[in-house]
């Protein structure tokens, strides 16, 4: 008999949990469902040694990125028996701990003695608490992956580039520290001829369906000082998501999607942006950690052609890959909080409709109204 327990875990410990709910359900082989990825195959190898050691099958169903929410949510809120085990995006642990799709596992931890000091606060706090900073635990941190980019280091140490360049803006060619040089390293390369073939200056996140260009909208908006609410009042956004710091992120983003962009970029995501870079259309590319393995080891950009560089530092100095953990809201109303954010970004950068103050003044004027309808304000 299938059991149909709900399960958010991380990578580390899904094993352990696992044999809890096999043991209470009696359940001959579990499946657990996550995005269809390099980490997955990963963590089949790895399920490989826990039937081994306990007799129990595991099963997966794998769900391509642009249709793993719509896929699970769907099953979630369906109370569908496909997933013992699920490995949920960080955003649904409120709705699902709220609506009952995941466990509460404090007592499992307790009984399995688990420690939550064993993993990184931040993450803690991120992806496994709700409410937030309180000891209700419904999930393990699987993995705290980042935005970062990945550049063409053959084509930046080209002797001929370097000099004109360091010509240009006084500075050796190199990975950018700062937003500003690496619009300056973008604008460079924008429609540059390099081996024959017309290149350009960077692939970023743009794409309007799920949350393509609020998580790369995001990335700048951090570094530039954006806050989704006053630290000392929740929910109070005035003045926070829209500060003069954050509509300056906001310009910084567009201005570098009107300058040096490839062509047909309006709606680009992860696999656009890996396409754009292994294709050598892009001197740079913004992406998630996860896909730099499969870059390392691509013939074309691979090897000693690639290299990285982490999210660079706003105005302020502020780098968000050095600074605490900074997430999209994680409350129940998640979704329809993730849709507005995609359309006042996307309008504004994209279709060019407006100014930035005015999408993110339109965009605490659409949340606050979410958390009105939720009683929270």
């Amino acid at each position: 008999m299938k059991s149909s327990l709900k399960l958010a875990l991380g990578l580390a410990s899904a094993i352990t949990a696992s044999t809890a709910v096999s043991n209470a359900a009696h359940a001959e082989d579990l499946t657990l469902c996550w995005a269809a990825w390099d980490p997955a195959n990963a963590l089949v190898e790895l399920s490989k040694d826990f039937t081994k050691e306990t007799g129990i099958g595991m099963k997966f169903e794998f769900v391509p990125w642009t249709n793993y929410a719509d896929r699970f949510l769907n099953e979630l809120n369906s109370h569908g028996k496909l997933c013992d085990l699920i490995i949920g995006d960080s955003q649904w642990i409120g709705g699902s701990a709220e609506n009952g799709h995941y466990v509460k596992l404090n007592d499992f931890f307790d009984k399995e003695k688990i420690s939550m000091d064993d993993f990184v606060p931040a993450t803690v706090v991120g992806y496994s608490e709700w409410p937030k900073n309180t000891p209700n635990y419904w999930a393990l941190p699987a993995m705290g992956d980042v935005v970062g980019w990945t550049y063409r280091k053959d084509w930046f140490s080209k002797p001929e580039l370097q000099k004109e360049f360091k010509e240009k803006y006084g500075w050796d060619l190199g990975p950018p520290t700062t937003f500003d040089q690496l619009k300056q390293v973008a604008e460079f390369f924008q429609k540059r001829e390099i081996d024959g073939k017309t290149v350009y200056g960077a692939s970023i996140y743009t794409e309007r369906g799920s949350e393509g260009i609020t998580m790369g909208a995001m990335d700048v908006l951090y570094s530039y000082g954006f806050q989704y609410e006053n630290p000392k009042k929740p929910y109070e956004m005035e003045g926070f998501v829209n500060s003069p710091d954050a509509v300056k992120g906001l310009e910084f983003y567009k201005s570098l999607y009107d300058c040096c962009t490839p062509p047909g970029a309006s709606n680009s995501y992860m696999g656009e942006g890996v396409d754009a870079f292994k294709s050598g259309q892009v001197a740079m590319h913004m992406n998630f950690a996860f896909t730099w393995p499969g870059l390392q080891k691509d013939e074309n950009v691979g090897g000693d052609k690639i290299g990285y560089f982490v999210n660079p530092k706003g105005p302020g100095g502020s780098d968000v890959c050095s600074s605490d953990l900074k997430d999209f809201w994680a409350e129940p109303s998640y979704a329809p909080l993730l849709q507005a954010s995609q359309k006042r970004f996307h309008d504004y950068v994209v279709a060019g409709q407006g100014s930035a103050k005015d999408a993110l003044d339109g965009l605490v004027k659409d949340w606050t109204q979410v958390f009105q309808d939720d009683g929270k304000m």
